[in-house]
């Protein structure tokens, strides 16, 4: 009671000094703070720009009053408070039965009477269960009120309830900021720019029909008939020849968002489809048909696009909704909505990355209740299936369960393995923009797979890395950084040097343009630095699998986890236990580790092996990639650097490329100029010794060049090659 009463007189007292900090736009008038949350840390933070701090008034001292404010800040959508002790289903339900609450399970929620409403009138023949508490995270949702927030702010409320001897409670309880007069007109502009682009839209029926079949065709829509349009409410905007898909609130049916789907040609006469999103991105949580779904619909149909929702409930009758982010994030705000429905068929594309995707986001929902359907020829995505005439009810009907047992036979693994061999491009994973010869020989960055790096101290390895996961994040594979050796600040002014590709020191005018490109990027760090336990550290990556849909995750480096361990055991048994660890999270969460582990001390001449990582052979014959960054320290000229490949177990190829590094932009990925210096590595009978061979080409010679050395890096192709002495490294396929 003292407790809240105090935080209550807390928030009126910062109200009236004027300490108001800066919440971004995309947050509610109000945000949901814990009453008696320690001022921990955050463990995993989003990459945003600094917020500014409004002046205080002179009575408060302005040191002492911007920590107080920033103690009791809480933003839910940049920062997340681990807490030290992992939340378990249990430890809620424990709870709630302590305070007599009624609860029932659901597929990833537990359902309970919400505290925010009146209860229900006695004889009443159902309450009404719509205060959802995720089983994950403990974060709650109420439907009928739209209050959300963690599980501290629901244990706060739920305490302040039964000690004033409550059967409800107001939101107004939680202690909040009110916004700023910069935020109010962010968000007010917001509006104004979602209802413009709404009132200037036009609906499909008051345009000429040869205006329909053009816009149709252009869209590559022309099955879909304009009463299924006018049902889902799509308009057109002619100023930029969008399709405007618009989002309702379940609450209150009131437009909160719009999505404009826009398309543009090229010179080769191939159409790019382009989406943009009032709000952002990061704050657009449209699940697109819900308005359309009824309370005793239990069967829906996931898809990835709008134009797919539209295409399978034309087609079936079923219910259909769309991710408003597509393939690249389920986020678990959006799990409340999907509890009704006792079946859920995923149908995200036709492509490799939605089956992955698929199987990803029916782990959220729960095994049991999805089904997938898996991409083929005659199983493309909806939009396509529907223009090609083929009978979309079949293929959802034929759409397999997700769950599976321990133990298959080929005849379960048939179509996977044809998959596969149907998709080699697909499969072989998402290239590098940036890093052509690394495609050419790892082939692409695959899921659940470990990549060891590994290279000489001082020779670059974290500007490397950094550039090799920003170059997968810009094209939407949601990145987790870990960097323990350097912090979060220096890391991010790194790679936003590497985005912006130039100095920024110099150029500060252009610093706004790029962060805000650069913070629409699915890019998070963890706030862990210095020593670390291995514990929480996994903790942590699994908590940001399940809320951001984490595919790629980055530690730097290993060495900073064995020091938390116990001194009395063997620190390379700990080391071994780590990489163990961290391959088992690759496998199971479907998420692809960079570990960066430094080497044992070489001599400065000598260039580095597989057998010159750091501890035992473990960490080579667990890592399914061996990416050795090569330096000539006694070299001081272009080329001094160079990426070897040892090992490569997709498909065995290896090799070696010279890199050169761009001190003004930061980047490894600048063509190297001039002569190029080739190595063929070879390995005698006795593999005892390693020759590599250098050969320099010009650009232009006068003999033609043999097909082999016409390359600008020799490619080794299979295990045979890099093979150590230790027994047990190398290329364990």
């Amino acid at each position: 009671m003292w407790r809240s009463r105090f935080l209550r007189g807390a928030g009126w007292l910062l109200q009236g000094t004027g300490c108001i900090p800066c919440k971004p736009s995309h947050l509610p008038p109000w945000r949901y703070l814990s009453f008696y949350q320690p001022c921990l840390n955050p463990v995993l933070q989003r990459s945003f720009r600094a917020p500014t701090w409004y002046c205080f008034e002179n009575r408060l001292r302005p040191a002492v009053a911007l920590n107080f404010c920033r103690t009791l800040r809480k933003d839910a959508k940049s920062l997340i408070d681990f807490p030290a002790q992992p939340l378990t289903v249990t430890d809620i339900k424990q709870y709630l039965r302590s305070k007599d609450i009624p609860f029932y399970d659901g597929y990833s929620c537990l359902h309970a009477p919400s505290i925010f409403m009146e209860p229900a009138p006695e004889g009443s023949v159902k309450e009404h269960y719509s205060l959802f508490i995720d089983k994950t995270t403990g974060q709650f949702q109420c439907k009928e009120t739209l209050v959300e927030g963690s599980w501290e702010d629901l244990q706060d409320c739920i305490e302040v309830m039964l000690n004033e001897n409550q059967t409800s409670i107001s939101p107004n309880v939680l202690l909040g900021f009110p916004e700023s007069m910069e935020e109010q007109e962010e968000r007010e502009m917001e509006m104004k720019e979602v209802q413009r682009i709404w009132s200037s839209s036009v609906p499909f029926s008051d345009l000429l029909d040869e205006e329909v079949q053009l816009i149709k065709t252009m869209f590559q829509i022309g099955k879909l008939t304009n009463a299924t349009l006018k049902k889902f409410g799509v308009r057109f905007f002619k100023p930029t020849k969008s399709l405007v898909f618009p989002w309702f609130s379940g609450h209150d049916s009131g437009l909160r968002g719009v999505k404009l789907l826009s398309a543009a040609a090229k010179g080769d006469g191939k159409v790019v489809y382009t989406e943009a999103t009032v709000p952002k991105i990061s704050s657009y949580h449209n699940l697109f048909g819900l308005p359309l779904i009824g309370r005793k619909d239990g069967e829906v149909v996931l898809t990835g696009r709008e134009i797919d929702s539209m295409a399978v409930s034309q087609a079936t009758g079923l219910p259909s909704l769309a991710l408003p982010r597509g393939v690249s994030c389920l986020p678990p705000i959006l799990l409340p909505y999907l509890e009704q429905f006792k079946k859920v068929t995923l149908w995200l594309g036709g492509d490799i990355r939605s089956w992955e995707a698929s199987k990803i986001f029916s782990r959220k929902l729960g095994l049991k209740r999805c089904s997938l359907i898996r991409p083929g020829d005659f199983q493309p995505c909806p939009s396509e299936a529907l223009a090609q005439g083929r009978n979309l009810a079949r293929i959802v009907k034929a759409s397999i369960p997700a769950a599976h047992k321990s133990i298959v036979s080929f005849k379960q693994l048939r179509e996977d393995v044809y998959g596969e061999l149907a998709n080699v491009e697909q499969v072989a994973g998402i290239q590098w923009s940036r890093f052509p010869e690394l495609n050419r020989i790892l082939k692409g960055h695959r899921k659940g797979e470990l990549t060891v790096f590994t290279g000489p101290t001082g020779s670059g390895k974290t500007t490397f890395i950094s550039e090799l996961a920003l170059d997968l994040c810009m094209q939407g594979v949601n990145t987790l950084w870990g960097s323990f050796e350097i912090n979060n600040v220096r890391l991010a002014k790194i790679m936003l040097t590497q985005f912006a590709k130039q100095r920024l020191e110099e150029n500060l005018d252009q610093y706004d343009m790029w962060a805000d490109k650069f913070e629409d990027l699915p890019l998070y760090f963890m706030t862990f630095h210095g020593q670390q336990n291995i514990k929480a550290v996994l903790d942590t990556m699994q908590h940001a699998v399940y809320l951001y849909d984490i595919s790629h995750v980055i530690i730097d480096n290993l060495q900073f986890m064995m020091g938390q361990e116990n001194l009395s055991v063997d620190k390379f048994a700990v080391q071994d236990h780590i990489i163990g660890a961290f391959r088992k999270f690759a496998t199971n969460s479907c998420c692809h580790v960079t570990l960066i582990i430094h080497p044992r001390k070489e001599e400065d001449d000598k260039e580095l092996q597989t057998a010159s990582i750091f501890g035992t052979a473990k960490a080579s014959q667990e890592a399914d990639n061996v990416l050795i960054l090569q330096e000539k320290k006694l070299v001081t000229c272009p080329g001094r650097r160079s990426l070897q490949v040892a090992k490569n177990r997709f498909d065995g190829d290896v090799g070696i490329f010279p890199l050169e590094f761009n001190k003004a932009s930061l980047t490894f990925s600048a063509p190297v100029k001039g002569k190029q210096k080739l190595r063929k590595v070879k390995v005698d009978k006795n593999n005892s010794t390693e020759e590599i061979e250098e050969t320099e080409l010009k650009e232009k010679s006068e003999k033609a060049p043999k097909p082999a050395k016409a390359k600008t890096s020799k490619t080794v192709k299979g295990s045979a090659a890099l093979k150590n002495t230790t027994d047990g490294e190398g290329n364990d396929q």
